[in-house]
């Protein structure tokens, strides 16, 4: 098989798209931890939560809005757990899963921190564009993920995408990992 090397303008797009993700991802990082001493995951989780029906979702749900693994998700919600910030139940449809439900804590603290959290993305990234590249920004990532999705479209993809990954292997028990 050749490689398909980047030409120079793509290798340029490319650098360009890791440094500025970077960069933003890092003073959203900062400006989280400085308000509440939380990653930009946690925020993600609170604010991903704080939009569903009765801030509830189930932990496998809400691995797939964030694009995570179940197990990086099952860490996060379980030291927002401790901080009060949200509670698990077992999911009332499915005796194997398990619902992460946002609570009144939680909501306190995510309107808290939104301000500066937005006002920091807005800073990094949609303040620097036009509204011609907003629109193209949401275009490019919209075909990006579409993309992966329908790579990993069939079980033999399903691993393909960070919320089906299994990091240990499972005793075949579904949701084994605790995280469904």
């Amino acid at each position: 098989m050749t490689t398909r090397w980047l030409t120079p303008e793509e290798q340029r797009a490319w650098r360009a798209y890791v440094a500025g993700y970077l960069l933003l991802e890092d003073a959203i990082d900062r400006q989280l931890q400085q308000e509440a001493g939380m990653p930009h995951l946690y925020y993600s989780i609170l604010a991903n939560l704080s939009e569903t029906p009765e801030r509830r979702l189930r932990m496998t749900e809400l691995a797939e809005q964030l694009k995570i693994t179940r197990s990086r998700l099952t860490y996060a919600v379980s030291r927002l757990e401790k901080d009060g910030l949200v509670r698990r139940e077992e999911c009332r449809w499915d005796k194997r899963g398990t619902v992460a439900v946002l609570t009144d804590e939680g909501m306190a603290i995510l309107e808290n921190l939104a301000p500066g959290h937005v006002e920091t993305v807005r800073a990094g990234l949609f303040d620097r564009l036009t509204p011609e590249q907003v629109g193209q920004l949401a275009e490019i990532f919209t075909q990006v993920v579409q993309g992966f999705q329908e790579d990993a479209g069939g079980e033999a993809g399903a691993e393909e995408l960070p919320w089906r990954r299994r990091s240990t292997p499972c005793s075949g028990t579904p949701g084994a990992s605790g995280a469904s």
